[in-house]
């Protein structure tokens, strides 16, 4: 006797559409994900190396403030007071060398550039000969606003030092106002050593 042959069962082909379907369904949601992850990181890492290139500029800024010196400097023109600053020009100081002996002393400038960044001047000594030019470098990009102030005698904030005749050679305090193009404005205040 012979046996009735069993039906072959397979896919249909609508069923292996409905498959594929599927599987590219969760393929796209699964890139939208993995791109989304990816960005995040992109962004996360960007963030952060903003921050950490404003954190080396503060640290920067307040070691050379804490090395002020209020020494005056011999130009080619005359003498320079130890302390400068005005709004719109930065500021210009006279800094002692640092006790770890990796600083010089020398004149130091900070101001904000046309090409939206923070430089600082560095000159290779206290007195300058009269072709003396700094070397320059940009210590924090991406800045809109830069402005410091500075803390007088009777602790009154002034935009520019020295705020008044017979003024001591250095301010108090220093208040650092900075801008970033992205919208984040930092204010710090730095205490001068008297």
């Amino acid at each position: 006797m012979r046996r009735a042959a069993l039906p072959q069962r397979g896919f249909t082909l609508i069923e292996l559409l409905s498959a594929l379907l599927i599987l590219s369904l969760l393929a796209v949601m699964s890139f939208r994900g993995l791109s989304a992850v990816l960005d995040a990181r992109d962004q996360v890492r960007q963030e952060t190396h903003k921050w950490q290139r404003v954190a080396a500029f503060l640290s920067r800024f307040e070691r050379d403030i804490q090395l002020s010196a209020p020494r005056p400097v011999r130009t080619a023109g005359g003498i320079a007071p130890a302390w400068l600053g005005a709004p719109g020009t930065g500021l210009e100081f006279s800094r002692f060398a640092s006790a770890d002996g990796l600083d010089v002393a020398r004149r130091v400038a900070y101001r904000l550039n046309d090409n939206q960044e923070i430089e600082i001047a560095l000159w290779p000594g206290l007195d300058l000969a009269a072709n003396a030019q700094p070397a320059r470098y940009a210590v924090l990009s991406r800045v809109a606003e830069f402005e410091v102030q500075y803390l007088d005698r009777a602790l009154a904030w002034a935009p520019a030092w020295p705020a008044a005749a017979g003024e001591a050679p250095l301010p108090r305090a220093v208040r650092l106002r900075v801008r970033l193009s992205t919208g984040e404005e930092m204010v710090r205040v730095f205490a001068l050593q008297s």
